[in-house]
């Protein structure tokens, strides 16, 4: 039993320490302040699938919604950045083509916001910039961060894991009608073009029913 000991006690000397795990980043600057687009070629499309259902009686959110937003990729003015031509949706939920020069960061994420706190704000009689500021202040003090692993063409590559409940705490939470419970999740990796894997948003009833859930997921074959 000592020699075996002895033998596992070299063994481990040997080995040296074990490699020390990379540190959550911070989540504010791994979503906002990270270089997304450096891994996005020029002259192709990024496409992202979207979706929100909401079992709410009366359906303020309206009905079911399955649709696309495309991103069409130029190069910048230099390696890092690109120029954007951002198509949000289709039919007669098109939105404006939003153009961007000479971007680092990949403007999805954003656009997805803006539109999901225009609905809530709408729904729920609220200022929009109120809740975009409750965004914030969770991303740069109480979000998780933790690593995480994405699909990548058939292999496990790695990735980080955003989770974010901005009003939770909120003063005011008896007045949202269950969407204290809104929980955010975002999924970045810098081995998917543009990083943003998928965002993901829901807020549930007390009783368990579905108050809002809205995504929006890369897809890697569209082009």
């Amino acid at each position: 039993m000592r020699r075996l000991i002895l033998l596992a006690t070299v063994a481990a000397v040997l080995a040296g320490p074990a490699p020390a795990q990379e540190a959550p980043p911070n989540a504010t600057a791994l979503l906002f302040e990270t270089n997304q687009l450096a891994n996005a070629p020029a002259g192709q499309a990024l496409t992202y699938r979207y979706t929100r259902f909401s079992g709410i009686e009366g359906a303020p959110f309206g009905p079911p919604v399955e649709d696309r937003i495309r991103e069409v990729v130029a190069p910048g003015a230099s390696p890092q950045t690109r120029n954007l031509k951002v198509e949000m949706f289709s039919g007669e939920r098109r939105m404006p083509t939003a153009t961007y020069e000479d971007v680092p960061g990949n403007p999805v994420l954003v656009r997805f916001l803006e539109h999901h706190l225009d609905d809530l704000a709408r729904v729920l009689k609220g200022n929009p910039r109120y809740i975009k500021n409750a965004i914030r202040r969770a991303l740069r003090e109480s979000a998780s961060v933790t690593a995480t692993e994405v699909t990548v063409d058939g292999a496990k590559r790695p990735g980080w894991r955003v989770v974010a409940r901005p009003l939770v705490d909120d003063p005011v939470r008896d007045r949202l009608r269950g969407f204290d419970s809104l929980t955010y999740t975002v999924v970045v990796s810098d081995s998917v073009p543009g990083q943003i894997v998928s965002i993901d948003v829901r807020a549930t009833s007390p009783e368990g029913g579905s108050l809002l859930q809205e995504t929006l997921t890369y897809e890697p074959n569209a082009g």
